[in-house]
């Protein structure tokens, strides 16, 4: 059974930075093989898609943003542990919410994406940035 696991999350304050990582298990199923994604939620709010980037196997590795975290997040693949991170610099209010790691099992993303296609998620990790 894959399953993929988030952390890092925690509180900052606004301006701050916060790296989240996201891990995978499963027998044969390597983040490194597939499209891996991070999602945002709010309460009240849809799971939106902030950033996603494609397989460097076969594939061409490439990343992509949504526009409100661009210059703001970088997404990496550190593939010494099999892990995709998320590293959040100038954090804002309104980038408060739990963030979701997310793969729809694809070598090559589709930007813009949509929580419709994932296949397996993560349960998440709470981010809060307050004063």
């Amino acid at each position: 059974q894959v399953q993929l696991v988030e952390s890092g999350g925690g509180l900052v304050q606004p301006g701050g930075s916060l790296t989240l990582s996201c891990a995978g298990s499963g027998t044969g199923f390597r983040l490194i093989d597939n499209c891996i994604c991070w999602f945002r939620e709010v309460p009240g709010n849809q799971r939106e898609p902030i950033t996603c980037i494609s397989s460097s196997i076969r594939a061409d590795g490439l990343a992509y943003y949504r526009e409100s975290v661009k210059g703001r997040f970088t997404i990496s693949r550190v593939n010494s542990n099999d892990t995709v991170d998320l590293q959040m610099n100038g954090l804002k209010s309104e980038d408060t919410a739990v963030y979701y790691c997310a793969t729809e099992r694809v070598r090559f993303c589709s930007w813009p994406t949509e929580r419709s296609v994932m296949h397996i998620w993560g349960t998440g990790t709470p981010v809060t940035v307050a004063s």
